[in-house]
């Protein structure tokens, strides 16, 4: 008898290890739970097939099967790796293939390049509110600012440098400060002060996680149970819960009452939020950034703020190299707007088509470096400001830089 009740879980063991066996480099398991194989990317898509179907007799295509298609090539897309083929975010590929197209194009003439970093900016614009009104992450942006430095840098070193008017100790400054704006932005994306619920005995959230729980949509969760994950941005809470929120009564945000959050089944301290991109509540939440694809918190908002210092100054001792390298005998200003036969060399039209990307690029940077010293000087947040003018308790002030929440503490 012992002998037998012994065999018994040996033969549950091995009834149970193939599905413990682990996942070669070309398979992975698909969003239905299935395992699938790299080389089946193109078998079994009703939902392209119907599609394809529909266009071809010139039938309208309906919204959900659009969205479903790209499901379905998001959760296909995928390179071998280690215990199993990783999946690739489709949002970061576009910068990739696209601004050194773009670039490149503007070069070729004053008015392409006029109207191709017009463009650019009304397309990340158009890009931003679309992924916001979906109220979903994207990596788009964070693609977007590491390829464009490291494109950048490329380009000086290649068009730039060979000149000889830049020695080698102005090249190490500036690579200096590129990996400043590295490191920076390292830290900026750790965890921003996430809160978790104490109920549970997990770690916790970083930010590969909450893109986990992020994904999971409106499913309920273990860390947080019956939670919606999938909600707006534009409201940190539902109306229920603004009208009740003790938060929303005048008083000092340092001495703001604590609250509960019915999304992660918490109370959270004074001046906490819940962010809706995220998922999660987030201690001292100033904003989502969407260049960092992560909240700005309580422990990240010092390390976001150096990033932007180190950005601008390493932007605008770059700027200032390339245009001394082709402009020579004009001053950085006069040369940013005015130098007689940059585009008759196609070396510097892409170096000072370059320049003019960098330019707009720290221009935007430089304005959300402005708000954040404006809004730390005043001791209030972008997301308090933002609750206080949709709220109507808010004025702005000096063309709008300045928001006076109202607070007796402002």
């Amino acid at each position: 008898t012992t002998q037998k009740g012994t065999m018994k879980p040996v033969k549950k063991t091995k009834a149970e290890e193939p599905e413990l066996e682990p996942l070669c480099c070309c398979e992975y398991i698909d969003r239905n739970g299935e395992k699938n194989h790299v080389a089946a990317c193109l078998c079994d898509c009703q939902d392209l097939d119907e599609g394809c179907d529909r266009w071809i007799t010139c039938k309208s295509v309906q919204p959900e099967t659009c969205e479903k298609i790209m499901d379905t090539i998001s959760d296909r897309l995928r390179i071998p790796w280690l215990r199993g083929a990783k999946k690739v975010n489709i949002s970061i590929l576009p910068p990739l293939f696209l601004l050194p197209v773009f670039l490149r194009v503007a070069s070729w003439h004053f008015l392409l390049g006029a109207v191709v970093l017009t463009s650019l900016p009304v397309l990340a614009l158009w890009y931003y509110y679309l992924t916001h009104r979906r109220k979903e992450q994207t990596l788009f942006f964070l693609s977007l600012g590491l390829f464009s430095l490291g494109y950048m840098y490329y380009v000086f070193l290649q068009e730039v440098v060979p000149k000889g008017r830049v020695g080698p100790a102005r090249l190490a400054l500036l690579t200096c400060g590129l990996l400043l704006i590295l490191f920076a932005l390292y830290r900026a994306k750790k965890n921003p002060g996430y809160l978790r619920n104490p109920a549970h005995n997990d770690g916790a959230l970083g930010g590969s996680q909450v893109e986990c729980l992020n994904r999971k949509g409106p499913e309920k969760t273990k860390a947080f149970p019956s939670a919606d994950l999938s909600g707006g941005l534009n409201n940190r809470a539902p109306k229920d819960e603004t009208k009740d929120s003790p938060r929303t009564a005048a008083g000092s945000p340092a001495k703001g009452k604590e609250d509960w959050c019915a999304k992660c089944q918490l109370v959270r301290p004074a001046r906490a939020w819940h962010c809706r991109i995220c998922g999660i509540c987030v201690r001292r939440m100033d904003h989502h950034c969407v260049w960092i694809n992560s909240c700005v918190g309580e422990s990240n908002h010092q390390a976001f703020i150096l990033a932007l210092l180190v950005f601008l100054l390493t932007s605008v001792y770059g700027i200032t190299l390339t245009l001394d390298t082709i402009c020579t005998d004009r001053s950085v200003f006069t040369a940013l707007f005015y130098c007689p036969g940059v585009y008759a060399n196609y070396s510097s039209a892409l170096c000072f088509t370059c320049v003019w990307y960098s330019v707009i690029i720290t221009g935007s940077m430089a304005y959300i470096f402005l708000i954040q010293l404006i809004n730390i000087s005043y001791n209030v947040t972008e997301r308090e400001v933002q609750q206080a003018l949709r709220q109507k308790t808010g004025r702005r002030l000096l063309c709008g830089l300045i928001v006076d929440t109202g607070l007796p503490g402002w």
